[in-house]
């Protein structure tokens, strides 16, 4: 006879709705929806199924409710998890998870593994097995350092409300304990209880009435009855935290090689733990070296979702040079570039790889020999390999363009196998890059540990996009649309819209894999991190693309989208008329307003006059890439354009601008899209009334009512895979144009938003308040995106006015500077706000200490989104062993964590 699992639950459905089961089991309908298991309804909401088979292994589960020709509503959290035993019978009560579930957050890693690890070296409490038994069954995570769990009851099994039963911590953040079924008579009354590991004492009740276990059929030969319980029931306020967001790059040591490294972290950690700080965010961390210039320190733009930055590595850890000389020259390098007060990031890794090199012929056939090499080199080697490939093609072709690579263009993996064989006389120009992520890894390893040590958590950063020439975009080209650039229409930051540069994704070719790509992607990154930020979560559900040939994202397009077709406009009182919509506009009227005193050298030069008054473009400037290309050559030294060259440079290009709809490229049909911020067009403006008004109508359903739906849907496809995929705890960038459906899906998966005060959700006030904040959120003052506190307290005065008067409450006029009691004022504003985490810019908080902060605001800004060529080089002014020795300023900020009721102990 096979095992039998019988599975309950209570929940209370609508007309229509019944409960089901899915999971991995084949039984449960392998996660398909529609194979879902049906549950029986005893009445008053319980719910029972019961499954039979001999072939039964470990497997995860779930619940939903679905109705008729419904797609199912799941339930929240993680996927429930089966373990097989050797009883014949198995009994599962279940309680339903909410989908907006505030547990699930604290149950990710940064809680598990940094803040809140168990204490399995302190408990022994080993689960005792019966033929017939009872296991309890808790997740929790909110326990004391010198606490641990344990269960009270109201017979002897569970020690007559006098000795708690210890549980079984071994599964964290799952708790159990097994009681014998003869034992116990019913009903059974029970609380879940914290416990003084030293004294063996209940130190903390949970709040509630008594739980009760009705009845388990203690007649059968053998059974187990496991009651997964929930939660444990605090009566303190919900948990908050608050921490530091500085970019690796940015950190300054006096050991430092003039950027800092990973081994910086750690006394970044020191710095942390002395203000009672939990969280360190940083920026991306992979590999971004595709040009060797400027650009590639945007950290953005990786040329591997896998590979480290070998910039970030320590050259001391690695060891010195045999040769003294050589020594004596780097050092001498170091002292030059640590003196510098910004990354001259170039000279950094020029110098760095020079060292590299040499140590690695040093060091190589050792580190070659050892047990640690060839784990990493095992564990890592499906990414490895074409990594190490690709950086000695793109040094051997002297471009990251693969395109460009003659017959290496097509990636081939036989070919590579064969390019990376350690027979091959190149090996050494493959390997040193096996070296570096190697040391990387190791290096950034170390500092994890470090910091879970100490009770802090990593944070990291997930770019929405990838470089068109990156190794992904190489070897995997099926999952990019390689076609188009990913973006940002226009906002705060950029007028114009924002031009990544990255491919699109495929979402429906990673689909087909169940979204293989993503999940490796962040099991990788949790090996280093216990939380990570989506940047643009927006991307999820809509992307903003933009043609090929374009430069602005004025130009771009939501997708997936739902273009209109001729028709649709023409049912909704448009007379579509492709030449004056589709087509630039450009009329000679209004070309003196943008080209000023050159209009007629434009007219002459660049334009051809298809009827009087109406210009088309020549052919040699018909697309914006073109005029940028013209205009700024190869080595791409704006800089020494003339004001007459820029004026007319930026003027061509917004003419190629001036157009109502934008036709979809993908679409069978044709069909289009209304170009955003289409009224501050000079096509717009010269409409008559009536279709101005036609248009305003359309624009509005267009870009906020019509696709509400259909990106719920799309995102809900991708993100539950994401979410799944570690146990890192998420939270989205979620600024910009926000569909409405947003905020209801990210507190669905549990994903934190990003609360901004001068930048709010709501479009009807000028600030926000942190104390709006929701709790499943991160509150910040400002983001690398962003001028920090004093930059923009400075830059609108009239703004700055009402922030002081209105938001802070102070009476009279706002001082000229953001004084450091004013910084303060702002960051306990946030310090106080019911957001989960509140995360601050070290440029921020160093602002409330007039000694400490630098007297140079406008370098503290990290990234102008509005340009594509900024260079990020923001380095602190004082090094990590000044922010350690600074004492009183470490005491104030300890102090105001504290006394805002952040890092709480129970």
């Amino acid at each position: 006879m096979g095992k039998k699992i019988t599975f309950r639950i209570n929940f209370h459905t609508h007309w229509g709705e019944s409960v089901y089961l899915t999971g991995s089991e084949a039984s449960l309908g392998a996660w398909k929806e529609e194979d879902a298991f049906p549950m029986y309804h005893n009445g008053d909401g319980e719910w029972e199924a019961s499954i039979v088979s001999d072939t039964f292994q470990d497997f995860e589960y779930k619940y939903l409710v679905k109705a008729h020709n419904y797609a199912g509503k799941w339930e929240g959290g993680k996927n429930r998890i089966f373990r097989i035993s050797e009883h014949g019978i198995l009994e599962i009560r279940d309680y339903w998870r909410s989908q907006a579930d505030p547990v699930s957050a604290m149950q990710t890693q940064v809680f598990t593994k940094a803040l809140m690890p168990p204490p399995v070296d302190e408990v022994k409490a080993p689960l005792k097995f019966y033929k017939r038994s009872v296991q309890f069954s808790l997740r929790e995570t909110r326990i004391p350092k010198g606490k641990t769990l344990a269960i009270i009851g109201n017979q002897k099994a569970l020690g007559n409300w006098k000795t708690p039963l210890l549980m079984d911590p071994s599964e964290y953040p799952v708790w159990k304990v097994n009681i014998s079924l003869h034992q116990v008579r019913f009903p059974l009354n029970y609380k879940y209880v914290l416990v003084d590991i030293a004294s063996g004492k209940i130190s903390h009740w949970e709040d509630g009435n008594e739980r009760i276990l009705y009845y388990v059929d203690k007649n059968a030969e053998s059974i187990v009855h496991i009651q997964n319980d929930e939660k444990f029931r605090f009566s303190e306020a919900p948990w908050k935290g608050a921490g530091v967001a500085v970019p690796v790059f940015s950190l300054r040591t006096k050991e430092g090689f003039g950027i800092g490294e990973f081994n910086d972290i750690k006394k970044l950690v020191d710095w942390s733990v002395s203000t009672g700080l939990k969280m360190i965010q940083l920026l991306p961390v992979n590999e971004t070296v595709a040009t060797h210039s400027w650009l590639d320190s945007y950290p953005y733009k990786a040329i591997s979702v896998f590979a480290l930055h070998p910039v970030y590595l320590n050259l001391e850890t690695l060891g010195k040079l045999n040769d003294p000389v050589k020594m004596e020259e780097f050092e001498a390098k170091r002292l030059a570039l640590n003196a510098k007060p910004y990354v001259d990031y170039v000279e950094v890794t020029k110098v760095k790889s020079e060292y590299y090199k040499l140590i690695f012929d040093q060091q190589w056939k050792a580190v070659e020999k050892s047990d640690e090499f060839k784990s990493f080199f095992g564990e890592n080697r499906g990414w490895l390999e074409p990594y190490a490939a690709f950086c000695y093609l793109r040094d051997k072709h002297r471009t990251s363009n693969f395109r460009e690579w003659e017959s290496w263009a097509g990636y081939n993996p036989k070919k590579i196998q064969k390019l990376v064989d350690p027979k091959e006389e190149h090996f050494e120009h493959i390997a040193v890059h096996y070296f570096i992520q190697f040391h990387l890894d190791r290096q950034l390893k170390e500092v994890v540990a470090y910091a879970h040590e100490r009770g802090v958590a990593l944070k990291g950063d997930i770019p929405i996009g990838i470089s068109p020439n990156s190794i992904e975009a190489w070897t995997k080209p099926e999952l990019f649309n390689l076609n188009g650039q990913a973006g940002a229409p226009p906002d705060d930051f950029a007028a114009q819209g924002q031009n990544w540069g990255f491919p699109t994704y495929n979402w429906e070719e990673m689909e087909k894999d169940g979204f293989a790509w993503w999940k490796d992607r962040l099991q990788a990154m949790s090996k280093y991190f216990d939380a990570f930020r989506i940047d643009h979560i927006l991307g999820f559900f809509r992307i903003w693309e933009i043609p090929q040939n374009a430069l602005h994202g004025l130009l771009g397009y939501f997708k997936p989208g739902l273009p209109m077709s001729p028709g649709e406009l023409m049912e909704r009182g448009v007379s579509f008329d492709f030449e004056r919509m589709v087509k630039p506009y450009i009329r000679g009227h209004f070309l003196h307003e943008i080209f000023g005193e050159f209009t007629g050298e434009v007219r002459k030069d660049y334009l051809e006059e298809t009827e009087y008054n109406v210009f088309d473009l020549k052919a040699g400037f018909d697309t914006q890439k073109k005029i940028y290309a013209h205009f700024t050559p190869v080595d791409d030294e704006e800089g020494k354009l003339t004001e007459k060259e820029i004026t007319i440079r930026d003027g061509l290009i917004a003419l190629l601008d001036e157009v109502l709809f934008i036709r979809d490229p993908q679409t069978a049909h044709e069909a289009y899209h209304p170009r955003i911020a289409l009224h501050y067009t000079f096509s717009y403006r010269e409409l008559d009334m009536e279709t101005k008004d036609r248009l305003d109508e359309i624009y509005i359903d267009f870009f906020y009512r019509r696709h509400e739906q259909f990106w719920k849907n799309e995102a809900m496809k991708k993100l539950p895979a994401l979410t799944g995929a570690s146990d890192m705890l998420i939270c989205g960038e979620d600024l910009g144009m926000v569909p409405d459906t947003v905020p209801e899906v990210m507190s669905d998966l549990n994903i934190l938003s990003l609360e901004i005060q001068r930048m709010p959700k709501n479009p009807d006030i000028e600030f926000g308040h942190p104390a709006d904040a929701p709790y499943l959120s991160v509150c910040t003052t400002s983001t690398h995106d962003m001028s920090t506190i004093r930059g923009w307290w400075e830059e609108n005065r009239e703004k700055t006015q009402r922030f002081f008067n209105h938001v802070l409450g102070h009476n009279g006029d706002a001082p000229y500077f953001a004084e450091p009691w004013v910084c303060r004022d702002i960051i306990k504003q946030h310090l106080y706000s019911p957001a989960m985490w509140t995360i601050f810019p070290i440029q921020d908080l160093i602002a409330m200490d007039g000694d400490l902060r630098w007297d140079e605001t406008d370098k503290e800004r990290i990234n102008v989104p509005s340009d594509e060529k900024n260079k990020w080089r923001y380095r602190m002014i004082l090094s990590l062993e000044e922010m350690i020795e600074a004492v009183d300023f470490n005491r104030l900020l300890a102090a105001m964590v504290h006394s805002s009721g952040r890092n709480p102990e129970v």
